[in-house]
């Protein structure tokens, strides 16, 4: 028979655990803590998969797929001088749609953990998912971007800068992991709309310094403490609405359609200034809320 020490079982308070970027809720089960004789034989509900872990495993699956597709499709024909344009735009675009699947995943395994009863290891899974999709993948995609520019000092640049990417998101979900939010708010951009920000500066084809300074502008936003909303309600169909107009346009790049490059740039410069112009209208709503608490709290001293 296993004995088990009450007072050295990890204690687990519900909503104590989410995540950086989708407020993924968790649910304790009453059960948790309740072994029997037979334990071995059972898994713990602590360690049940979930169906918003089920799609959550899907975000990290569409983020290292999306690295396959930029390994296989753009690096290696460019290292073994085999590159077909229209292989490596394909390869391009599908990493990229894979992005942009792994950003729909993470948008609905956080709806359904706030609808259903979730496993206790959620946010730790969904963390470790946002670091591939939104960390890994983005960070790789501009490293091959910079290798596939044939210029040695270009090559370094994009190495950096891809290791901020990456360290930016790693900053984000453990600094985000343990310190409160304000309800409906994002401090600092949010990880897949920083990814699909970063990957819009690569595809809009810029002169190189600009891009890299665009690139380096994003992991700043992604640590600062400028506000973004949560996707939620309206704004959570929009975002959806937003990712499937995009797969559309890396379709019609992809396969030469016509006008298709002007539909992507176009949608891509539209994902820059939004992740620019969005902080905005938040402080300005800020700002003017503490307006009218001022006029309100001086209302009330002189009444």
């Amino acid at each position: 028979m296993t004995v088990i020490d009450p007072d050295a079982q990890a204690t687990w308070v519900p909503g104590t655990e989410r995540s950086a970027d989708t407020g993924y809720a968790e649910y304790a089960d009453d059960e948790y803590a309740e072994y029997t004789d037979d334990a071995d034989d059972e898994m713990p509900l602590s360690t049940r998969l979930s169906i918003a872990d089920t799609l959550t495993l899907g975000n990290a699956t569409c983020g290292f797929m999306a690295v396959y597709f930029t390994t296989t499709g753009v690096l290696i024909p460019h290292l073994t001088g085999s590159e077909d344009g229209g292989m490596a735009r394909h390869s391009a675009a599908t990493a990229v749609v894979l992005m942009l699947m792994a950003a729909v995943f993470d948008l609905f395994d956080g709806l359904v953990a706030r609808k259903l009863r979730s496993s206790a290891m959620g946010a730790e899974l969904d963390n470790l998912s946002d670091l591939i999709s939104f960390g890994l993948a983005p960070a790789y995609f501009v490293a091959v971007w910079g290798m596939v520019a044939n210029d040695a000092s270009h090559q370094r640049i994009s190495v950096v800068a891809a290791v901020v990417v990456l360290l930016a998101v790693v900053l984000r979900l453990a600094r985000f992991s343990c310190v409160p939010m304000r309800n409906g708010m994002f401090q600092g951009m949010p990880g897949p709309f920083g990814a699909l920000t970063v990957i819009s500066i690569v595809l809009l084809e810029l002169p190189f310094v600009p891009t890299a300074l665009g690139i380096l502008g994003v992991a700043w936003l992604m640590v600062s403490r400028v506000e973004y909303p949560k996707p939620r309600g309206r704004l959570a169909v929009a975002m959806l609405c937003w990712i499937v107009l995009s797969m559309g346009l890396l379709a019609s790049w992809a396969f030469d359609a016509p006008g298709g490059e002007l539909l992507l740039q176009t949608g891509c410069a539209l994902q820059v200034v939004l992740g620019a112009v969005i902080p905005l209208f938040a402080t300005a709503r800020r700002v003017n809320a503490f307006r009218d608490n001022r006029r309100e709290a001086r209302a009330a001293a002189q009444g």
